[in-house]
């Protein structure tokens, strides 16, 4: 399903190569594997939801702004700013800004387009940027792409 909603900042667009049998959708949430970028879903489900949420943020990219279909295997852009704000689904819950998010799960699979509330920095890839008083199930929220060094992501240091 492609649901890219870019709502406002700065991008910082990157070209990521992917594999012919990847399929990315435009909104999708991507990892860099080695030197391939893969949807949130291709990645590798390991103990329980927090241990994936953790080891998917150490490798978060950003997300995607072009679709990859099976086949294809011309780069896609790819954003990776922490200035921009993407409204993103969410769990339906009230949030605050600077709320922590990590990727959702649904039957052990983390899915590529839909974020939920973590406790743990080292498992967040995103920060809430609006206040939501009563449950809502879209949020505008920042990224915190783990290849970025302008990023919050606790794994974006270099060195």
């Amino acid at each position: 399903m492609n649901r890219l909603r870019f709502r406002s900042g700065q991008v910082q667009l990157v070209k990521c190569r992917v594999d012919s049998g990847t399929v990315i959708e435009a909104g999708d949430l991507v990892w860099l594997d080695t030197d391939d970028a893969k949807p949130a879903s291709a990645f590798s489900w390991t103990t329980n939801l927090a241990t994936t949420q953790g080891g998917f943020a150490a490798k978060f990219l950003g997300v995607a702004h072009q679709k990859s279909a099976s086949g294809d295997d011309l780069p896609i852009s790819v954003d990776i700013s922490p200035l921009s704000v993407y409204e993103m689904d969410v769990n339906a819950s009230t949030y605050e800004v600077g709320g922590l998010l990590g990727p959702d799960e649904s039957s052990s699979t983390l899915m590529n387009q839909q974020l939920e509330t973590v406790s743990s920095a080292a498992n967040a890839i995103a920060r809430a940027v609006e206040y939501r008083s009563v449950s809502s199930s879209t949020l505008r929220v920042s990224l915190a792409s783990a290849f970025s060094v302008a990023s919050a992501n606790v794994n974006a240091a270099i060195g």
